[in-house]
């Protein structure tokens, strides 16, 4: 089926007399008749449900959508884009490992690798995403596990050369996982271009609504974890945490890796997406497709209106001919890329301000991918206790907006846009 079917009838084909819609199997835990039952599905000899921390039908129903969407083999509902970032990379990175990331990524993931996961021994080295591949390789070391980057970088809407980057991970023989959130699977499918994993916030445009916090990891299937057993021994020894199985032999590459992340860490850390907000991401996914057209086309159509207004001094936006990043996006985003433009005011962060709070239509939100158009000045929100140095550094200048479209009239943002820039 094209992406556009699957968003709508992927994952679930209800049989003779069942609901059209994804049923929500609101239940903590399932009944069987005899232990033995039981018993295989814990020895992961039969496949079933015993308890929703670890998989519930209608969490797998969506899972299955989105792997169908991304062209991948298997994957998983997290309770946050957080957790499944985290999942997807502590799945197969341990205390006194190494992993490379692109620097161009989300704050709270850039927090994650270099704070968090850093208390827990692992270290990170960032690179420059638009670095040669040369300079890419010296940032590897014998006990790197991964490279991660985003598709689109939130909020600096850099575009990865997935590519790039995939050769590089594959030449020191170790996947790529980029975080797909900004594009969806509807814009770029990662996995055609090379990547090994994808994690989404489904949060963003998959819900669409801002109805449910969630995320979600898809496997490729496509690394052989087995020809690199010695960097990889959760995957391709014996689990003793599990009855003993060794993933990769039991459900190979194209099981592997999601079954490992369920049965260790969603067993132990118990990260969830409750039944119920599964089931409102699938409505969202039911109508991504149509969505995220409009979407791009109103973000382009900001994007052309603020690069030509005099009060506004730059404008990032990969879809405006002027974009560094407009060559990569017509390879790896030929049908559009996302709602999210970012742009300096002229005037500085006075100006800034005056103009946020001047919108009338655009709301003054944290959060992005929207079906509501909403607006964001990090410098006197999110970083308002960094001082202009400090944001400049952090790639927030005080001047920054970082704008969401949603799916409104053109017109109507444009004109929001105006009379605010009026006021300025």
């Amino acid at each position: 089926m094209k992406r556009d079917t699957i968003c709508v009838q992927g994952g679930y084909t209800p049989g003779n007399g069942e609901p059209r819609q994804i049923p929500i199997v609101q239940s903590t835990t399932f009944k069987y008749a005899t232990s033995e039952e039981m018993g295989k599905l814990f020895d992961l000899e039969a496949s079933g449900y015993f308890y929703t921390r670890l998989q519930n039908p209608t969490n797998d129903y969506v899972a299955a959508k989105i792997a169908e969407l991304e062209g991948g083999t298997a994957a998983m509902l997290t309770s946050s884009g957080q957790a499944a970032n985290f999942f997807s990379m502590f799945n197969i990175c341990g205390a006194g490992d190494h992993l490379v990331a692109s620097a161009s990524i989300y704050g709270g993931t850039y927090n994650l690798l270099s704070v968090t996961m850093k208390r827990m021994g692992i270290e990170v080295t960032f690179v420059d995403p638009d670095a040669p591949a040369e300079e890419l390789d010296k940032a590897f070391r014998p006990n790197t596990k991964l490279l991660f980057g985003e598709t689109i970088a939130n909020p600096a809407l850099t575009v990865l050369d997935i590519e790039k980057f995939a050769e590089t991970a594959h030449r020191h023989g170790v996947p790529l996982i980029v975080d797909n959130t900004f594009a969806t699977p509807v814009n770029c499918r990662p996995f055609e271009w090379g990547a090994d994993i994808v994690t989404h916030s489904t949060t963003k445009y998959m819900d669409g609504h801002g109805a449910g916090v969630g995320g979600a990891i898809v496997d490729s299937g496509k690394f052989d974890w087995m020809r690199y057993a010695d960097k990889y021994p959760g995957l391709c020894t014996p689990d003793e945490s599990y009855h003993g199985v060794t993933y990769v032999k039991k459900f190979g590459n194209g099981g592997a890796f999601i079954t490992k992340c369920t049965a260790q860490l969603m067993r132990d850390l118990g990260s969830i997406q409750s039944p119920q907000n599964a089931f409102l991401l699938n409505l969202g996914l039911e109508s991504l497709h149509v969505r995220m057209a409009r979407h791009c086309e109103n973000g382009q159509a900001a994007a052309e209106f603020l690069a030509a207004h005099p009060k506004v001094s730059y404008v990032n936006y990969c879809g405006l001919p002027t974009d560094r990043y407009h060559a990569l996006a017509k390879k790896y985003l030929p049908n559009g890329s996302c709602g999210v433009v970012s742009f300096g005011l002229a005037g500085g962060r006075q100006a800034a301000e005056i103009f946020m709070k001047h919108l009338k239509l655009a709301a003054i939100e944290t959060h992005v991918a929207d079906a509501r158009t909403c607006c964001l000045n990090p410098a006197s929100s999110t970083h308002r206790q960094m001082n202009e140095e400090q944001l400049r550094e952090a790639g927030v200048p005080p001047e920054l907006v970082r704008m969401s479209c949603g799916i409104e009239n053109k017109d109507d943002l444009i004109a929001d846009l105006a009379q605010a820039l009026d006021a300025v």
